[in-house]
């Protein structure tokens, strides 16, 4: 098992002026030794602020130059890395640099005086420092950091869940890198390959994904501030990327976005591949993905507590079923029924998971770290789904987002699929509301594609020709966008705030 210090410093030996991350705003990239040469400053730099090994560092910032080597330096240095949400409301926020017991955190000046209040209201248990976002003030170093063995503590991620108080996953220097590593071999990568991604660096998807895959591999990562469709096929022009790393919230936006010039349409020829995780994607929009840009997509699925590794469809195009994460990657996968009894093909169930890649536990939570990691090493996700004969997986839900209408078992996604069908409707979401007769009834708050219009009437009437009058939404709200988490899955139950 290696440390992410051992993978850079091997990278860093082995090819010093190889591009690492390449930052469009700031048009500038860091190389691999300048990536040594910037973990070992800011290990220097937490010696002299105290912060011993094993200690939270925080970071609130955007993409950039700043958060990619914060993220992957303060693990160089041994300690423990807390990326926090940018779009994080003042509790959540509060609670998350309160709870990892983080004494430092960086940010830019547009930050600077949220988490100054948010220090000076609980005795100032934290400093704040103020940084650019595509650069660190550091004094260049050349000393050795605190060695740490693989089972050391390396990433605090807290979950963005839509109820309850935020849950901190703590993430060691193994599980990332045999995650990395798994990714990586999945999707073939080498030291030739470039990613673009626009996910934030606050979340999972972006870090071990888009940071972590390309480091273990060698390869390099294009990383612009944030998502522009009007910009996306405009940076795979101009930086060639071998892959593009998206999720279907992004797959919506491009198939509405502008046609492609006729450079752009050549350099997306040269772009094998795009990954699709975080949200399942629309059978309906990966096909048009596909056709529109011929592209191919993989999609795959992961969570926060499994470092953003859980499954994949296999990169041959033969091989893959649209509507399903794929396959277990580098862990084992099972469902396991209400009861207790493990499902076999074709029952629905909670899936589990285990494997290298799977966290440490929740930060300070033993409790809950019990509940959910049982004692033969099984992560309870959470996801509903089953497993069919060939050994794919489908999700058809949440746990806690699952509608149980007059008894019956409604998957969310299978209304959201029926709804995306309409030629009108670009985003949607199904949910269950408290309905006196049958216990739920479903909500449907629907975004319709730029210039488009239907009348509710219409897309009722189109569900019930979908799903049959039962599972049709009794109730359907137009909205001008769905609340989302920082990697774009919809957060349902943030949809019954204003419900019938």
């Amino acid at each position: 098992m290696q440390t992410l210090r051992e993978v850079i410093d091997a990278q860093a030996a082995a090819q010093p002026d190889a591009p690492f991350l390449i930052a469009p705003e700031a048009q500038r990239t860091v190389t691999y030794g300048e990536l040594r040469g910037v973990a070992r400053a800011i290990a220097s730099r937490l010696d002299a602020l105290g912060i011993a090994a094993g200690e939270p560092v925080a970071f609130m910032l955007p993409n950039g130059i700043s958060a990619a080597t914060l993220f992957v330096g303060v693990m160089y240095a041994g300690r423990v890395v807390a990326p926090q949400n940018l779009l994080a409301q003042d509790s959540y926020l509060e609670f998350a640099l309160l709870h990892s017991q983080t004494r430092a955190i960086f940010t830019t000046a547009e930050f600077e005086p949220r988490l100054a209040a948010v220090a000076e209201r609980n005795g100032g248990p934290f400093a704040v420092h103020t940084c650019d976002a595509d650069g660190l003030d550091l004094e260049a170093s050349t000393d050795a950091a605190p060695s740490v063995p693989a089972t050391a503590p390396a990433l605090l991620m807290y979950t963005s869940g839509t109820t309850g108080q935020p849950k901190g996953a703590l993430l060691s220097h193994a599980n990332l890198v045999a995650a990395a590593r798994a990714v990586a071999g999945s999707l073939a990568l080498t030291p030739h390959e470039r990613v673009l991604s626009s996910l934030p660096l606050y979340h999972v998807n972006g870090q071990c994904i888009a940071t972590l895959a390309p480091l273990v591999s060698g390869g390099s990562a294009v990383v612009p501030r944030r998502f522009s469709a009007s910009q996306w096929w405009t940076l795979v022009e101009r930086y060639r990327p071998t892959w593009i790393n998206l999720v279907p919230t992004i797959i919506a936006y491009l198939l509405n976005g502008p046609p492609l010039t006729e450079a752009q349409a050549s350099a997306c020829r040269a772009v094998r591949l795009a990954r699709s995780a975080s949200a399942p994607l629309p059978p309906e929009q990966h096909r048009a993905f596909e056709a529109r840009f011929g592209i191919d997509v993989v999609e795959a699925m992961g969570l926060t507590e499994s470092a953003s590794v859980a499954f994949t469809n296999p990169l041959e195009r033969t091989a893959r079923k649209l509507g399903t994460p794929g396959k277990p990657l580098g862990m084992e996968a099972r469902v396991v029924k209400a009861d207790g009894r493990v499902a076999v093909e074709g029952e629905t169930g909670e899936i589990e998971l285990r494997g290298p890649n799977v966290m440490i536990g929740y930060y300070r939570a033993p409790d809950l770290t019990a509940r959910t990691i049982d004692a033969g090493g099984w992560l309870a996700t959470g996801d509903l789904g089953y497993r069919d004969g060939d050994g794919f997986y489908f999700i058809t839900g949440r746990l806690k987002e699952l509608i149980i209408k007059g008894g019956e078992n409604i998957a969310p996604r299978e209304v959201d699929e029926a709804l995306l069908r309409h030629p009108a409707v670009l985003e949607c979401a199904a949910v269950g509301v408290p309905d006196p007769n049958y216990g739920q009834e479903i909500l449907a708050c629907v975004v319709l594609k730029p210039g488009a219009h239907c009348a509710e009437d219409d897309l009722r009437a189109h569900c019930v020709r979908e799903l049959g009058r039962y599972k049709a939404p009794r109730y359907l709200r137009f909205v001008t966008e769905l609340p989302k988490g920082p990697s774009g899955k919809v957060q349902r139950l943030r949809l019954l705030e204003g419900a019938p």
